[in-house]
């Protein structure tokens, strides 16, 4: 009997195998859904481009499609330290003071070539850098324009010539403390910037008009 018992019992069948990437799918699901996704509100400056600029824009200069409207294409600031690996330390301040400023992490500018009157060699690291686009090329904008020109001491407006002849305008600022993001408590140095706003304009006239539309405080010429 115990033979004929051992005989009717069956193997027992392996497990089926789980399928990974399912086991994948399903253990990304919950981290993909851990929290709302808020969508941000979209830049003032950017609203009122579309709202009140553009049409202007059509209006004056005559074009036949919305695509033909100049409009900013991005914004790049750009930092230079000139001390390069001599005092680390600075490029390290300036990095931090640009990434407040703009609200982007930076890079460190290289050397292209090597001079020997400036002691610089091929590589070195002479500066940093940041460009920026989309949304947060609107809000720096706007900031730039509502604050941060008003703050600067004696401020007359900004030359209106500043342009290269195919639309972009660069302007320069003195000095970092006029950003309302720079604290005076870590203040060690004053560092100056070149900013540079560049339009998909092919005249001056055109980006002149689109700036000033803008907001940005051109001095009349």
């Amino acid at each position: 009997m115990a033979k004929k018992e051992q005989q009717q019992k069956k193997p027992p069948q392996p497990a089926p195998k789980k399928d990974a990437k399912k086991e994948k799918g399903q253990a990304a699901a919950p981290a993909a859904s851990a929290g709302p996704q808020v969508k941000l509100p979209e830049p003032r400056l950017k609203k009122i481009y579309k709202e009140t600029v553009l049409p202007k824009l059509m209006e004056k200069f005559g074009y036949s499609s919305v695509m033909q409207a100049p409009r900013i294409t991005k914004i790049v600031i750009n930092m230079g330290t000139g001390t390069g690996d001599k005092d680390p330390k600075h490029l390290e301040n300036s990095m931090r003071d640009m990434q407040l400023i703009a609200g982007q992490k930076p890079v460190a500018t290289v050397a292209k070539k090597a001079i020997s009157n400036f002691r610089l060699r091929k590589g070195m690291k002479i500066g940093c850098m940041v460009t920026l686009r989309g949304n947060q090329m609107y809000a720096f904008f706007d900031k730039l324009c509502t604050v941060v020109f008003p703050r600067i001491r004696d401020f007359q407006g900004l030359n209106p010539n500043s342009f290269d002849g195919r639309g972009n305008y660069a302007v320069g600022l003195k000095e970092q403390l006029v950003f309302p993001e720079i604290p005076y408590d870590t203040f060690d140095r004053v560092r100056g910037m070149d900013i540079v706003v560049c339009t998909s304009a092919k005249t001056d006239d055109e980006a002149r008009f689109l700036l000033k539309e803008l907001g940005m405080p051109l001095r009349e010429s």
